[in-house]
């Protein structure tokens, strides 16, 4: 039963450290990546859509992200998505193809983005500290109801505290590792 528990524990983690790679993903470094616009939703028949959805995201060049729009009436729509996203980026259209230059980051832009990769982490963090306290809560439960001992207990408890934190030092050095792909000119 406490095996059940710490697999719960290690799953729950390891769910909070996808989330944050995911989200990270998502921030603008400098360099073109097609998580970029995994967040943005085209209206696509009155129905908000991811941009992955309706058209092939390449890079073609280190700083150039391409749209090949597969119905070609919705670039506007596409160009529309992107333009009003906080991404700050400017598609430049030609048919059905979208293609967006990369400018560089300013130092100020930078700064913002590396804050919003400690508030990614710390949400991470949050949410495996969310786990550690449901952990507990099971662990008390089972020697409330005498089904294992408080010795077992207690072993069990060490090693969940143990594996949160790992969790949270494998968070902060994700986390670490994006503020400095961020902050590289």
């Amino acid at each position: 039963m406490l095996e059940e528990v710490i697999e719960e524990l290690k799953n729950a983690y390891t769910k909070a450290h996808d989330a944050l790679r995911r989200d990270l993903s998502r921030l603008r470094t400098g360099r073109a990546n097609p998580s970029m616009l995994d967040g943005i939703r085209v209206d696509y028949y009155g129905t908000p859509t991811p941009i992955a959805s309706m058209a092939t995201i390449s890079v073609p060049e280190p700083r150039m992200i391409q749209i090949k729009v597969w119905e070609r009436g919705q670039s506007k729509a596409v160009d529309k998505a992107i333009r009003e996203s906080d991404l700050g980026l400017n598609p430049q259209v030609d048919g059905d193809t979208l293609r967006i230059p990369l400018p560089s980051l300013t130092e100020e832009r930078r700064k913002d983005l590396a804050k919003k990769a400690r508030k990614e982490g710390e949400d991470c963090k949050i949410a495996i500290r969310k786990g550690r306290k449901d952990a507990k809560d099971m662990i008390d439960a089972l020697v409330k109801d005498g089904d294992v001992s408080r010795d077992d207990g207690d072993a069990a408890w060490k090693k969940a505290e143990d594996l949160v934190a790992a969790a949270v030092k494998t968070a902060d050095d994700i986390v670490a590792s994006k503020e400095k792909e961020i902050m590289t000119v």
